[in-house]
């Protein structure tokens, strides 16, 4: 294992691909395909858009699904994000006839910041609740925030935003100018909110830089003779290890034997810290077994990645001394020995039986991958909907002033299970209930797992008793269809932080 004081996977050097790459990497038939345009006189744009074929081609994970750099024309695109868009079209699922690719994005550098605990937007989200195309309300809000010094709350009720009423879902418009609005790069934000005692309040929310806890709420219950833990873990950041640590600490204080993990917002992060959350929450019989292994693009396994030499890091070797390196000396081999294997390696005291985890459409990436390890080895709950589906994951790659992620490893837990691009099902299905705090113990989807922690059994639908299952499976379809664009912007993602191991 190499030691990385500057690791790359969050600090790569922007490199801009110029004439070396382009020639290289793009020889051709020059019977069948006219001259390229010379690499000397290119634009910085059209390095750039030639950077992002080539990457991909070299280290997507469905890269055998691309054409070639003639038949692309990756110059001829009108924006990088066309580009990579059309990137995304050509692995296609059979059974569906859609891509598979939902996940590659490019970014600004926002992202590593948000990783490592740091953001820079306003500190909340919104969606609508419980099958009501007119009910929005503010779903999380991180208690530091701009919106949380604001006293934002979660469930609290938006019927104005930068002065308009009309915030009906069913109208395109609408959601559109919500995602501008609440998601958007604005400088602020006014909203008239009615909180949970009816009273209104008008709040402005300014953008502002705040230091991420993704642990939004941590309670005991006590259900008969049990105790439960129950945690809400909004982002897999790479800081959020020593909070997870302090909660399963008072956990184990408290005698807790089952706990509720609470992921219903959680689009993912960092691979490490996924690691240590299934490692606290594993039985210790589990150490020493295989967790999961890990599959790089067939190219970065068998060391043909070559472009993977651009992105330079400086690393002590193997041998202990400093040099520059790139990512193409790492071992992308699904083998222990090149550190693709994780095995199970207890972290903290606590003695847990069973794990419940609530899940929605927005759990995704890494909070998938920590489920996915632990089914093979203790008793797993899952309560909600149908997760976001994401085995891949991803490292930057930078060019020039953008990072680009997209897909290069699939992950299979000990089992060889994994594939699941369509989600993972849940043993309970039902609706977030956003108009209640979390931790309240009638709120939908916690009420299942303490009924199931009590009785062995979920709640019981009874129709027409509860507004939830009085709204028709339609409307609530669509509401969720209209929440996913909502929070479209939202990140879900897996990435690789983990130290790789240098092949020499």
């Amino acid at each position: 294992m190499s030691n990385q004081s500057n690791r790359g996977i969050f600090n790569l050097s922007a490199i801009l691909i110029g004439s070396l790459l382009f020639t290289t990497a793009c020889k051709k038939d020059p019977k069948n395909t006219p001259d390229p345009v010379d690499p000397a006189t290119a634009t910085r744009d059209e390095l750039t858009k030639d950077s992002i074929f080539l990457y991909a081609k070299d280290t997507y994970y469905w890269n055998d699904a691309l054409p070639t750099y003639e038949v692309f024309k990756a110059r001829g695109f009108s924006s990088f994000d066309a580009e990579l868009n059309k990137i995304k079209t050509y692995k296609v699922d059979l059974s569906t006839g859609r891509p598979i690719d939902k996940y590659s994005f490019l970014d600004d550098g926002s992202l590593s910041s948000e990783l490592g605990g740091i953001s820079g937007d306003y500190g909340f989200s919104a969606n609508f609740n419980n099958g009501d195309r007119s009910d929005l309300r503010i779903r999380y809000v991180y208690p530091n925030s701009p919106a949380g010094t604001q006293k934002v709350n979660r469930g609290d009720r938006i019927i104005k935003i930068n002065g308009r009423t009309d915030l009906d879902g069913t109208v395109p418009a609408n959601v559109d100018f919500l995602n501008a609005a609440i998601f958007g790069d604005n400088a602020s934000i006014a909203m008239t909110l009615r909180k949970k005692d009816g009273s209104t309040v008008d709040v402005t929310v300014n953008r502002g830089s705040y230091s991420i806890n993704p642990v939004l709420y941590t309670h005991v219950f006590t259900v008969g003779s049990k105790k439960v833990g129950y945690v809400v873990f909004n982002s897999f950041t790479t800081n959020a290890t020593a909070r997870l640590d302090d909660v399963f600490t008072d956990f184990t204080t408290e005698g807790v034997s089952e706990v509720i993990v609470d992921l219903r917002y959680n689009g993912g992060g960092s691979v490490s810290t996924a690691e240590d959350l299934t490692n606290l929450i594993a039985p210790t019989s589990a150490t020493g077994n295989v967790m999961y292994t890990t599959y790089w693009t067939k190219t970065m396994q068998d060391g043909q990645a070559t472009i993977l030499k651009n992105q330079k890091f400086w690393a002590n070797g193997n041998d202990g001394v400093r040099r520059l390196y790139s990512f193409f000396d790492y071992d992308y081999r699904p083998t222990e020995d090149a550190g693709n294997l994780a095995r199970f390696a207890k972290r903290g005291s606590a003695n847990i039986s069973r794990a419940y985890f609530i899940v929605t459409n927005s759990t995704a990436s890494a909070s998938e991958l920590v489920i996915n390890n632990l089914k093979p080895v203790m008793d797993v709950k899952l309560i909600g909907r149908k997760t976001y589906g994401k085995p891949v994951g991803f490292f930057a790659i930078t060019i020039d002033k953008l990072d680009m992620y997209i897909p290069q490893f699939e992950t299979k837990n000990s089992l060889n299970q994994g594939g699941y691009f369509d989600g993972i099902a849940v043993d309970k299905d039902d609706f977030d209930d956003i108009g209640k705090d979390f931790g309240d113990p009638q709120e939908r989807l916690l009420a299942n797992a303490l009924s199931f922690a009590e009785k062995g059994s979920f709640l019981a639908v009874k129709s027409g008793v509860d507004r939830i299952s009085s709204i028709s499976p339609l409307v609530k379809e669509d509401v969720e269809r209209i929440n996913q664009q909502i929070n479209s912007n939202d990140f879900q993602g897996m990435v690789e932080t983990r130290p790789l191991k240098l092949k020499k």
